[in-house]
């Protein structure tokens, strides 16, 4: 006879393990992003999983894509491990989405075709329009009424506790970097037999109260915000219920005000691109109107050529220079300057005109964050940094002079 102990030992990690009780300090302490695998069994594997614990680029993308990248080329040392990279927008747009909807329709064709079971997305509370619902969606309406982004940190990885069980067996997920990072760590253990990741850029998530001030202190009606985007053209797009949209220049942020506002995961985050992800959806690399498509693997080719045959497609460009541009943004942060609002319209109007663009746009942001994300883990945790902050990172930061 087996007597319970030995059962117990035979099971799986995470057949041993409860999520961690709300409200409890997360084990990444301050630097947790929430990306909900605390709140689910494989909280088991944490400290191997999570990547403010444990970085994992090279491993991970080596796994992934069977190749790490190569830090001497500069696509590669900025943009991760790619096959490919377009730029492109719907022929049809879907009504309500953020931008043209390449990611809802993605979604639904991937269910639509038989290609998964399920897509791990995001709705919203029928409360807040800003506080994340992570869901198993299982149909076209399910999909759509998780269009457009919510700014705010989100447990994304808490229904993985809700496979078991079910007859999902082929799954989709949507996430950013952090959650890509995790969900890869664990992945072979889920009851799953195919996985796919559409992965999208990220930076600077918010609590809700951040959202909030960042709302008040930037938008001439933040209750009326349905969402926003930092956009190409160096602009804060800001859409609100009425149908209205709303303008407010990078430069004419209220930096005193929302420089502590964003999360400590963020500010110590540098996957931007979303590594570990099969296919990569943003804009930041494209021009206005387009959205940026990078085809990591095999995999994300599969996803891509689902929807393929409806995009209006354009190939990447680049032009302009961006390193006086980030130089100056550095010293404005860390000096905490705003410019009058006159004087911001001005210089972002000189900037979208004679600034970066295309993939340029893209190392113009991707330099800006990495500078003042390695700024802040030196100065929070300065004992973590050296492990912390991987080598391509710590290749472009070296490119510009920090403040001590």
């Amino acid at each position: 006879m087996t007597t319970l102990s030995n059962n117990v030992a035979d099971l799986a990690p995470h057949d041993r393990t409860r999520p961690l009780k709300k409200g409890k300090v997360k084990p990444a302490r301050d630097l947790c992003s929430e990306c909900g695998l605390c709140d689910t069994r494989w909280v088991a594997y944490v400290k191997q999983a999570c990547p403010f614990l444990h970085q994992q680029f090279e491993a991970m993308e080596l796994e992934v894509h069977g190749r790490s990248r190569n830090l001497d080329l500069e696509e590669e040392l900025y943009f991760g491990v790619y096959q490919r990279m377009l730029t492109a927008r719907l022929k049809q747009p879907i009504i309500g989405a953020q931008w043209t909807g390449i990611v809802s329709r993605l979604s639904i064709k991937a269910i639509e075709t038989g290609l998964v079971d399920a897509v791990l997305c995001v709705q919203q509370s029928e409360e807040d329009r800003f506080t994340p619902v992570p869901i198993l969606a299982r149909t076209a309406d399910e999909i759509l009424a998780a269009r457009v982004n919510k700014a705010t940190l989100s447990p994304n990885l808490e229904v993985l506790e809700q496979l078991s069980g079910s007859n999902i067996k082929r799954l989709l997920v949507i996430g950013v970097g952090c959650q890509t990072q995790a969900f890869r760590a664990i992945q072979n253990t889920l009851p799953l037999d195919a996985v796919y990741i559409l992965g999208m850029p990220c930076v600077d998530n918010v609590s809700r109260a951040g959202l909030e001030t960042f709302l008040k202190s930037t938008s001439k009606s933040p209750d009326t915000v349905i969402h926003y985007e930092f956009m190409q053209d160096f602009y804060i797009h800001f859409h609100h219920s009425n149908g209205k949209s709303e303008l407010v220049p990078f430069f004419g942020l209220d930096t005193p005000k929302v420089k502590d506002i964003f999360a400590p995961s963020c500010l110590s985050c540098f996957d931007y691109v979303n590594a570990g992800a099969d296919l990569v959806i943003g804009y930041m690399g494209a021009k206005f109107g387009y959205q940026w498509l990078t085809v990591r693997n095999s995999r994300g080719e599969q996803l891509l050529q689902l929807v393929e045959p409806e995009l209006e497609i354009q190939p990447v460009t680049s032009s302009g220079n961006r390193h006086a541009a980030v130089q100056q943004g550095i010293d404005a942060y860390n000096q905490s300057i705003r410019l009058p609002s006159w004087m911001a319209s001005i210089v972002g109007w000189f900037v979208q005109r004679i600034g970066p663009q295309g993939l340029e746009y893209s190392r113009f942001s991707i330099d800006s964050h990495f500078t003042r994300n390695a700024l802040w883990v030196w100065r929070h945790h300065g004992e973590k940094a050296e492990k912390h902050i991987p080598l391509f990172a710590k290749k472009i930061v070296s490119q510009y002079r920090l403040p001590s």
